[in-house]
Parts: C-alpha cells; sequence; structure tokens
C-alpha cells in the first residue's frame, strides 16, 4: 500500500488534473474540494440533476444553463464554477463523479494522504469515523481521507475500499456466503 501510485487517467484523469493544477496556483485547493462535496451531494439529492448531468438528450445549452442555475442555487462559485461549466460546455458533464474522485485522489496525494470508500448500513457517528480513520492509518502508514457513503442494503457492518484493497465486513456478504455454503453442504 505504501507505493500506491495516483495516477489519473482517461477524460476524469485529464480535466481532474488540470483542476488541480489550477487550484494549486490559486491556494484554492480547499475551496475546490468543498465545492466538489457539496456538487456531488446535489447529485445525489435530486434525480433531476442526475438526468440533467446523465442524458445526452439536453443540449450543451440546456445543459450550461441549469447548471448555471444549480451551482448559483449551491452557492459554487469562482474556480469550481468555471470548471463546472466548462465541463458542461464540452459535453463531459456525465464524467464529473470521475473527476470528483480523480481530483481527490491527486489532493489526498498532495497532502500525503490515501483516500478510502466507506460505505456503511448506516451514516457512521464522530466516533466511529474517528475509530475507522485511526485503524486505517495503523493499517496502511498514512492519513487517510474517507468518502463515507450509505447503503441500507448492506443490511450491518460496512465495505472499505483503500486502493485496490478491499475489506467487506457487510452483513450482507455474510449471509451470501452462509447461503452458499449451506448449498454445497446440502
Amino acid at each position: 500500500m505504501a507505493g500506491e501510485d495516483h495516477t489519473v487517467s482517461g477524460v476524469a484523469g485529464r480535466y481532474a488534473t488540470a483542476l488541480f493544477e489550477l487550484g494549486l496556483e490559486q491556494n484554492s485547493l480547499e475551496k475546490i474540494e468543498t465545492n466538489l462535496t457539496q456538487f456531488g451531494e446535489a447529485l445525489d439529492a435530486s434525480e433531476d440533476l442526475n438526468r440533467l448531468v446523465r442524458s445526452p438528450m439536453f443540449s450543451a445549452e440546456e445543459q450550461g444553463r441549469a447548471l448555471e442555475a444549480v451551482l448559483d442555487e449551491v452557492k459554487i462559485d469562482g474556480l469550481t464554477k468555471n470548471f463546472l461549466m466548462l465541463v458542461s460546455k464540452n459535453r463531459r458533464l456525465f464524467a464529473v463523479p470521475g473527476m470528483t474522485e480523480a481530483f481527490r485522489a491527486l489532493l489526498a496525494d498532495h497532502r500525503g494522504e490515501i483516500s478510502a470508500t466507506v460505505v456503511s448500513a448506516a451514516a457512521l457517528n464522530d466516533t466511529q469515523v474517528t475509530a475507522l480513520k485511526q485503524a486505517l492509518k495503523a493499517a496502511v502508514g498514512k492519513d487517510v481521507m474517507l468518502d463515507q457513503r450509505v447503503d441500507p442494503s448492506l443490511l450491518g457492518g460496512l465495505t472499505v475500499k483503500v486502493g485496490s484493497r478491499m475489506i467487506d465486513t457487510s452483513l450482507r456478504t455474510k449471509l451470501t456466503r452462509l447461503k452458499h455454503a449451506m448449498k454445497e453442504v446440502g
């Protein structure tokens, strides 16, 4: 894990790298990170916004007008707004989630951190997040930046992805393994 490579590639990687470099030059990486998180939350909360971002049925002009209204509503401005508007103009809005993930990987590498995604059946409280970060830091030897998601279908437990490693302690997975074991017996 210590030699984890944080190079990014593809369309999302190129855009994320450009945003990261501009943010670094303008000393605004934290603001960009906050704005991208806000936009991600807006995407998660709105099916209409998700459809706008993913559907090729909307013209670039329609996407741009709608996106600008959304960005103004959630108070995203400056470099992040300009970036997202450019992405919209270039018909690449569908790749924003990947761009955000790639940006976070670059930012974590810049900070000497490693990013991890944790999916839990219910939202984790601050104590649980702190304990998880400490356990992951002990395992990988770096500070850990957590991307938290909730998936009630896990029933209980967690899945944690750090780099190419996946740790799945979800109740759903345990029940699935038990089901398969029972099939082999009977």
